[in-house]
């Protein structure tokens, strides 16, 4: 009688037992839609991005020569006072008069590759652990020095050393390397009125544990992107977010639409930036075959590169790329940072801007990736070979900050495995928001498959 009833249910509802083993679709990418964004002067544009005062407040520069010397690399070419520092910061002059040097974007834009910068090039040799960016101790001794001894000068860096002091314990990260750009906004989104922008020693937003590393993405692919940020959520104009650094100093918001006013400059510079040609020799033969292969698997996501170029700008589910979720699933259980952009001066006006939460990351485009190691949103995986292969990537590696060497073959940071994370030059892949898991898509392509991806990507 069982069985007959079992018989009968088959035969209406056409149920087999393979209907168990029947996998889920995976959910579809998401389509991001384009902003129409500012235009302006790039050659303007790069003069304010580097010598520019969207920054207002800083380390008086006598005391700033004083800690650190003379720079004398001068990669910028940038005359008069700015010429004896790093490209990392600026002279500008504070509303009182006084020369302060300030901490400017490429500090996390721009980096020094075999022996040459590039602007553009995320940061991925900036240090964040203890005590080595916004150390409390050396500004607190700093402002009683400078009120002792020179009130005019602690008046101009006093709105610095304010913030610095205040953010400082709450930006440190346990690894080398990596970015805390999110916690830094977060931070500074907490301390600051959204309207008027006025500081609040005391946070008026609750501030979670975490501090989520992320990798610092090109700016040269910014010109293909409809989005901003690795989980896609920075919508409408991007000027707004690029000048989001000058909620360090800011006083109030018309000295923000000031600061504004060039951003459009700023960005239409960004546009012009075109990443670094790979400068060894490349297989020709192996490289074609490797295009073959990546447009089989990988254009659907990331783009094409022959032209006609297309990049579709797709945000991808977290469920299906399975990396460390932790920096997408923040903007969800801390919606309140969200709240606070999207009702801030930041949405207002008529160039808007705004964030759009997303389970998941954006395919970023792949132009000069073989330049921008580590790989992943947060910087998880040392090289591509290891990107295209989960099973030789490594849980602890440590590559030499001081003396850096670039792996041409493998693409990426020549490295040393760890057995554990003795010191914070070691990454550290078992930390919360530090995985180095999911993007699997090269688990399946052969050893030889794999390495002719690697050769074609070193033309792109």
């Amino acid at each position: 009688m069982n069985k007959l009833i079992i018989l009968l249910f088959i035969i209406v509802t056409g149920f087999t037992f393979s209907t168990l083993q029947k996998p889920l679709e995976e959910p579809e990418p998401v389509y991001i839609p384009e902003s129409v964004q500012r235009t302006g002067d790039a050659k303007k544009g790069y003069e304010y991005l580097v010598t520019g005062d969207y920054l207002k407040s800083g380390i008086p520069l006598d005391f700033f020569s004083l800690a650190l010397g003379k720079d004398n690399k001068n990669f910028l070419k940038r005359e008069g006072l700015n010429a004896s520092v790093s490209h990392e910061y600026t002279v500008v002059k504070a509303k009182n008069g006084e020369n302060v040097v300030a901490p400017n974007c490429l500090q996390c834009h721009a980096q020094v590759f075999d022996n040459k910068l590039y602007i553009g090039l995320g940061n991925t040799f900036i240090d964040f652990t203890q005590g080595q960016k916004l150390d409390v101790k050396r500004f607190e001794f700093l402002e009683k020095m400078l009120q002792k001894t020179s009130p005019k000068k602690y008046e101009a860096a006093a709105p610095f050393i304010t913030v610095a002091k205040t953010i400082g314990p709450l930006v440190t990260t346990p690894t080398r390397g990596v970015n805390i750009a999110d916690r830094l906004a977060a931070v500074l989104a907490a301390h600051r009125d959204p309207v008027t922008f006025q500081w609040n020693p005391t946070a008026q937003l609750d501030i979670p544990n975490e501090i989520i590393p992320s990798d610092v993405p090109a700016w040269w692919l910014l010109k293909k992107k409809h989005a901003m940020f690795y989980n896609g959520f920075g919508r409408g104009d991007f000027g707004k977010f690029l000048m989001a650094s000058n909620l360090l100093t800011v006083n109030d918001t018309a000295e923000s639409r000031e600061v504004d006013s060039h951003f459009n400059d700023v960005l239409s510079y960004l546009y012009t930036l075109e990443p670094p040609k790979f400068p060894k020799p490349i297989n020709k033969v192996l490289a074609k075959e490797g295009a073959i292969v990546f447009t089989k698997n990988c254009s659907k996501c990331h783009g094409k590169y022959e032209k006609p170029e297309e990049y579709p700008n797709l945000l991808i589910q977290g469920s299906v790329i399975k990396t460390d979720s932790l920096l997408y699933k923040s903007n969800y259980q801390n919606p309140q940072f969200v709240e606070w952009f999207n009702n801030s001066w930041f949405s207002q006006g008529d160039h808007p801007a705004k964030l759009e939460p997303f389970d998941g990351y954006i395919a970023p485009p792949l132009d000069g990736v073989w330049v921008t190691a580590p790989y992943l949103h947060n910087g998880s995986i040392p090289t591509i070979e290891a990107l295209l292969n989960s099973k030789i990537r490594p849980t602890y590696w440590e590559r030499d900050y001081g003396l850096p060497q670039y792996d041409y073959e493998k693409l990426g940071w020549t490295f040393v495995k760890k057995e554990e994370a003795a010191n914070t030059n070691v990454y550290n892949s078992t930390l919360p928001g530090y995985g180095n898991y999911g993007h699997y898509f090269g688990d399946k392509l052969t050893a030889k498959e794999r390495k002719a991806v690697i050769e074609y990507l070193k033309t792109l």
